[in-house]
């Protein structure tokens, strides 16, 4: 390694070795900046080559002004990348495309290949379709690898195919928490050189390794691809968030109420784009898991990364998860040295300062439908009314004339049925307001019960972000052996699951000897993968899916993930709750949503009534079982050959050669067009000229929206191409899965269920107005845009605020680019499809503040000129274009606005100009 412009080249001495290191004090304003741009500053430090960093960027970055806008663009360079495998089977599948395209434009195709370790965990395929039985795990997996054994052969190829790639099989765990209980470096030692670990990965919750002091965060599929030929991520030096943790949770809450609160606090604050960064004598008060509990769920609040800079319980969390006494060491000997160690009493220059004193934290639950509508526990059930009377109100028409008063806050009054020809209707007896639907259902094997408005149809134990946490999953299991011991089980309406992030959380439980009360109230094992947090809850049983269907149920989902989103849970599932794993079980217990669970008596025990209060364990037994039955031999065995597999994985047939061969008659992995056509050098940008609407809708359309990532429905156009390929309906498997095939998920862009587009009305789901036909019929999205394409009609999508939140999904932005839309006008949007549509050549804009398409009087009928795009071939970015809609019986009049342009870096535009970014690293190497 070779000294930079700065001298900053030095020797650290841990131990009998010496690693090289940059120093951040040889640079002048280093001491004052948050830990977060310290990892910054280090990576430019050891990145300055006079071209893409300059000892100009250094500067700008240890003199930051805190109080600015950000404005001043640096190149980061991530040390490794890490995916999951919905997200990242289009990854491997652009690689092995780019390595034909670069053969084509006569160059070596082995050059592509990752230049830093890129890892991939394979967790988001397995689905709950078995639960309830100690032969739920094995079915399941075998199920998957039925369903998936074309993509893991795919996935195989490309272990041996690519450098620096490695695969995690299938049933191991889930992407973060593997990262964080052994991928995660913390601090890196390749080559002789030590520096901090960051990575970035293709699944927004990535950052959960923010927990152990690593700087990363999710960024879409292509840009990963990007950062793993090594291109480095072009980005403004931002605002970072200081946030003040004081005093200690109180007894009865957990880590999940806390990352709810803070979830809610930051949401209000606004820190889309923005770093936040924890400080103050209460971060010594959280357990790291809590503190990746707390990185988890960073894109929820929305901010750029949550993180918390390395102490002792970093040190602590790291030796109880099997690391190196040597590689220990090196964390704290360069931590210290570069004035990276937490010292609470010092308080770094911030941009904005929020506090929050622990002890006021409160039981929650996050619903129905974003993570940030916190719910108090105490109040969950008069809002959960609420709820679903606005439900009742807006899908099924007008309540009773009885069930119009507002609901007392007394216990819910006893309910008649009364029926409206063959289907009962919304009656409430004591016209208290609440409506019920008694619906009738009889399972196969004989159970009889009721179905009602809030009844729990799912209870789920799911997602890294709580099951990475041991002192909910002891909690959890000890709530599960007081039940079984008060004589209670989940009601029969409840589809239950397990689903840990890694074998670590079976093994404890094990030790512990809790697992058979999981198991006796049905929380059985269901497989060590994403599952209902991604929507792979799998069908309900039949006759409930079918009484919820018929009977327009606004059932409920409790889950211990990180998201809730509209549509993404079940098809079958109308209001989603995010909650701690003991509350999962208690609600499961309980059976629905309508009870006070802090009051009300949650079931009939043996003995009598049982409440919550008997059942929840004390905070001294969970601590105490945490700390007899984990240990690190369970992380060194868990993990001993953690890219090796099972006999399943290691008996699949690979594809071999440094070129995949493509089978044209596959459904799951197709070659990918974007290079089809593309020449050395890039075609100037141009203007649009009449385009048309293709969706216009409101606030906090997700990526889900955009692109689901669950159950493919008969009689869409993803569903027709599977028929029309011989796929049966029983395999559609899922969006997520067949992300590797772009037919499918062209069609299915926008095919969310939930999707609301405003040019129908009280229409859901993936339908637009086609107004290439007489009269603009109703259409599916993916038909119309297939219309507009043959007419050489460019198209255009409207939007509100906070337009792709959620996932990382690449997807979202390569569906919306393949539909034909050149651009998106939106009043704000989340960080990362923002990047992914400028990734995919589509142009973001933005309304100004204080506009929006309601004000502006756009209905979304008209045809659109976006003028003052060409600016951008002198090598500039323009702040703002002209847009001009006009309706096309208005003879040439219509209405005219500038919107600013989204396009934030000049690297951005780089890759606008190109195309796309892919396009541009690829036209890169050609020249090289």
């Amino acid at each position: 390694m070779s000294a930079n412009s700065f001298g900053s080249l030095d020797k650290l001495q841990v131990g009998e070795k010496s690693y090289d290191i940059y120093r951040l004090d040889a640079v002048e304003g280093a001491a004052r900046l948050p830990y977060s741009l310290k990892v910054l500053l280090e990576n430019l430090l050891r990145s300055e080559d006079g071209a893409n960093v300059t000892a100009e960027h250094i500067r700008a970055l240890a003199q930051w002004d805190s109080q600015a806008q950000p404005s001043k663009e640096i190149q980061f360079t991530p040390a490794r990348v890490i995916m999951q495998d919905f997200t990242g089977v289009p990854c491997v599948v652009d690689l092995a495309t780019m390595r034909e395209a670069v053969r084509d434009l006569g160059g070596d195709p082995t050059k592509i290949n990752p230049l830093a370790p890129a890892e991939m965990v394979i967790d988001h395929s397995v689905i709950v379709d078995y639960f309830g039985t100690s032969q739920a795990f094995e079915r399941n997996v075998q199920r998957e690898y039925e369903r998936n054994r074309e993509r893991y052969q795919f996935l195989r190829w490309g272990q041996t195919a690519f450098d620096e790639f490695k695969v995690v099989p299938p049933g191991t765990g889930i992407v973060h928490q593997v990262n964080i209980e052994h991928l995660a470096r913390v601090v890196f030692d390749r080559n002789g050189v030590a520096y901090p670990d960051t990575c970035v990965g293709t699944d927004s919750h990535t950052t959960m390794e923010n927990g152990i002091g690593v700087l990363g965060w999710g960024v879409g599929g292509i840009e990963a691809e990007a950062a793993m030929l090594g291109q480095p991520i072009s980005m403004l030096i931002p605002r970072v968030v200081g946030f003040k943790l004081t005093g200690g949770l109180p007894a009865g809450t957990t880590a999940t109420d806390l990352v709810l609160t803070i979830t809610e606090m930051l949401r209000e604050h606004g820190v889309v784009g923005k770093f936040v960064e924890f400080y103050g004598e209460g971060v010594h008060a959280l357990p790291l898991a809590n503190r990746a509990t707390i990185g988890n769920m960073s894109p929820e609040f929305g901010s750029t990364c949550a993180i918390f800079p390395i102490d002792d319980e970093t040190l602590k969390y790291l030796r109880l998860t099997g690391r190196d006494e040597e590689q220990i060491a090196l964390v704290e000997a360069y931590a210290k040295a570069q004035g990276m160690w937490l010292d609470p009493s010092v308080e770094p220059d911030f941009s904005e300062y929020l506090e929050l004193d622990l002890g006021t934290v409160v039981p929650s639950l996050a619903g129905p439908k974003r993570p940030q509508d916190r719910i108090s526990l105490s109040n969950a059930k008069t809002t959960w009314r609420r709820d679903v009377q606005n439900y009742v109100e807006s899908v099924l028409g007008a309540l009773d004339e009885a069930s119009n008063e507002s609901f007392p806050a007394s216990d819910t009054p006893a309910i008649t049925q009364e029926t409206a020809g063959d289907k009962p209707r919304h009656v409430d007896a004591n016209g208290s307001g609440r409506p019920h639907k008694r619906v009738p259902v009889k399972l196969d094997d004989g159970t009889e019960f009721e179905l009602d408005h809030g009844h729990v149809a799912v209870a789920a134990i799911t997602s890294c972000t709580n099951t990475s946490n041991p002192y909910v999953m002891i909690a959890a299991a000890l709530l599960a052996r007081n039940a079984v011991e008060k004589g209670l089980t989940r009601k029969p309406w409840v589809k239950t699951s397990l689903a840990p992030g890694s074998q670590v959380v079976t093994d404890y439980y094990e030790r512990a000897g809790l697992t058979p009360y999981l198991d006796k109230i049905g929380f059985n094992l269901v497989g060590y993968g994403c599952t209902t947090c991604i929507g792979n809850t799998g069908p309900l049983q039949p006759e409930i899916s079918k009484a919820v269907n018929d009977n327009d149920l606004a059932v409920t989902a409790v889950l211990s993930g990180n998201r809730n989103f509209e549509g993404r849970i079940s098809p079958d599932v109308k209001m989603n709750y995010l909650a701690s794993p003991p509350l999962v079980i208690a609600y499961a217990l309980a059976g629905t949503m309508d009870i006070d669970i802090l009051n009300d008596p949650i079931a009939e025990g043996a003995d009598g009534p049982v409440y919550l209060r008997d059942l929840w364990p004390a905070a001294e037994e969970v601590a105490e079982i945490v700390e007899s039955s984990i240990g690190k031999e369970m992380f060194t065995e868990s993990y001993a050959d953690v890219f090796k597999g099972d006999e399943r994985w290691t008996g699949l047939d690979i594809p071999t050669g440094d070129l995949f061969e493509w089978d044209a008659s596959s459904t799951y992995v197709r070659k990918a067009p974007y290079f089809d056509g593309m020449g050395a050098d890039p075609e100037p940008v141009t203007d649009i000229h009449g385009a048309r609407v293709l969706a216009k809708l409101g606030d906090s359309v997700t990526t889900d929206h955009i692109s689901p990532a669950g159950s493919i429905k008969a009689g869409t156009p993803a569903a027709q191409y599977l028929r029309d390929h011989g796929v049966e309906i029983k395999d559609f498997n899922s969006y997520g899965s067949r992300r590797g095939n772009h037919e499918v998920m062209i069609r299915g862009t926008f095919a969310n269920i939930r999707l609301r587009n405003q040019l129908l009305d009280d229409v859901e789901g993936g339908y637009t107005r086609d107004f290439t036909q007489d009269g603009a019929p109703q259409a599916f999205i993916y038909d119309a845009s297939r219309n507009y394409i043959e007419q050489g009609t460019p198209l255009v999508v409207i939007a509100g605020k906070e337009y792709g939140s959620g996932s990382s999904r690449d997807w979202a932005a390569k569906g919306t680019a393949l539909l034909g839309v050149r651009a998106v006008i939106a009043q704000s949007y989340e960080r990362i499809h923002r990047s992914n549509l400028i990734g995919l050549g589509v142009l973001p804009l933005q309304f100004k503040d204080g506009e929006s398409a309601e004000s502006l009087g756009l209905t979304g009928t008209e045809t659109f000129d976006i003028t003052g795009v060409t600016a951008m071939n002198g090598g500039g970015v323009p702040d703002e274009v002209t847009v001009k809609a006009t309706e096309p019986a208005a003879h040439g009049a219509g209405k005219e606005f500038t919107a600013t342009v989204r396009i934030d870096t000049p690297g951005e535009a780089d890759y606008y100009r190109n195309g796309g970014i892919l396009q541009y690293v690829l036209r890169n190497l050609i020249r090289k």
